[in-house]
């Protein structure tokens, strides 16, 4: 049974009792990264919350309420039909500075239940696409590599069933296993990176598969990476840029040069995976994540990039990481919610990126 014409409006009204008053529900004991760090959450007044593992069954979850994305009906949040897939990583094992973006996921997923369906650029509702949320990615205690190894092997099951995958973070360093993933079936494919931090390192604190080594090991996969929003990195990332022509495009040039997005756009080849650092934004719009750097991008130059590589280049997969929810604040995790729909809604609108250029 469908839903009525007008479900969007009554979503919004009959979902409001999962407002932001209280602290975000969160992902169970059993999901917590490797570090031992104290938090707040009462586990034990949370429900459980089924994850698989690498070694059981893999299944698509069904609509629930609040771990469904923009909480769709059953008829828009079926696996089988979808086009996007939504799939939870709440990990952050190799975080270097604030923990937390193992809540992230959850957050964004409850945040998602207060998105507007009605696109007022487009005038459409672009849920009708379809949005199904799997079952999160748990946790490897065995280690970053290991877990890499499962995410990769989840991420492949979801692209192979020719989904859009929208990977949802937990800290960056999932985007090279969910990337390693789409090369298995999309060949030419480029990056569009938004973030703050370049990510290039050859590893961090004992290991490649770090967050501040993420780009590096997507680079050495021989993909393009661009990079948008860029204003810090180490020295050695300044050196392995100049050794490997790659420019990024700082958040000062997005700011003062008229030609930075047609130029962002004109170095994507004909597939884009595109990967969004919550860090990328500036944080008086995002300020819950590890490292919010100062001076970065703000809402229109984010979205009109994205509409941008829409139009002219094919999205074929994305994610969204390094959202930490923050007690009594939901600005970010809203955003990164809203930005999701934002995505698809483009996509949507210019015939999926269909209309390459190159």
């Amino acid at each position: 049974m469908s839903p009525p014409a007008d479900w969007g409006c009554q979503r919004a009204l009959s979902n409001n009792v999962i407002g932001f008053e209280s602290t975000p529900t969160r992902f169970p004991a059993r999901a917590k990264s490797l570090g031992n760090l104290p938090h707040r959450t009462d586990w034990a007044k949370i429900p459980p919350l089924k994850i698989h593992s690498h070694t059981t069954q893999w299944r698509p979850s069904v609509a629930t309420i609040p771990d469904n994305f923009l909480g769709l009906p059953r008829p828009h949040a079926e696996y089988r039909k979808a086009k996007y897939a939504v799939l939870p990583i709440p990990y952050d094992s190799t975080v270097s500075f604030q923990v937390g973006t193992r809540h992230g996921p959850r957050a964004i997923l409850t945040a998602s239940q207060q998105v507007e369906l009605f696109d007022q650029e487009y005038e459409r509702e672009f849920f009708k696409a379809g949005v199904a949320t799997l079952d999160p990615v748990a946790p490897n205690m065995a280690g970053p590599k290991a877990m890499h190894e499962d995410i990769f092997a989840e991420a492949r099951r979801v692209v192979a069933d020719g989904k859009f995958l929208i990977g949802l973070g937990g800290e960056h360093s999932i985007t090279s296993a969910l990337v390693r993933a789409v090369l298995t079936k999309h060949k030419k494919l480029s990056v569009l990176q938004i973030d703050a931090h370049a990510d290039l390192r050859a590893e961090y604190e004992d290991t490649p598969f770090s967050h501040a080594a993420v780009m590096r090991r997507v680079v050495e996969m021989g993909v393009k990476v661009t990079g948008v929003g860029i204003r810090n990195y180490c020295i050695e990332e300044h050196r392995f840029m100049k050794s490997k022509k790659i420019a990024p495009i700082s958040a000062r040039q997005a700011r003062e040069d008229a030609d930075w997005m047609m130029r962002a756009v004109e170095s994507l080849g004909e597939n884009v995976y595109v990967t969004i650092d919550i860090d990328g934004f500036d944080p008086a719009y995002a300020p819950g994540t590890g490292t919010p750097e100062p001076g970065g991008l703000d809402w229109f130059q984010v979205t009109d990039l994205l509409k941008a590589t829409a139009m002219n280049r094919r999205i074929v997969a994305a994610d969204v990481v390094e959202v930490i929810p923050l007690p009594g604040n939901a600005m970010t995790e809203f955003l990164a919610a809203k930005l999701i729909y934002k995505l698809i809604a483009h996509i949507e609108a210019n015939g999926g990126g269909r209309r390459t250029k190159n």
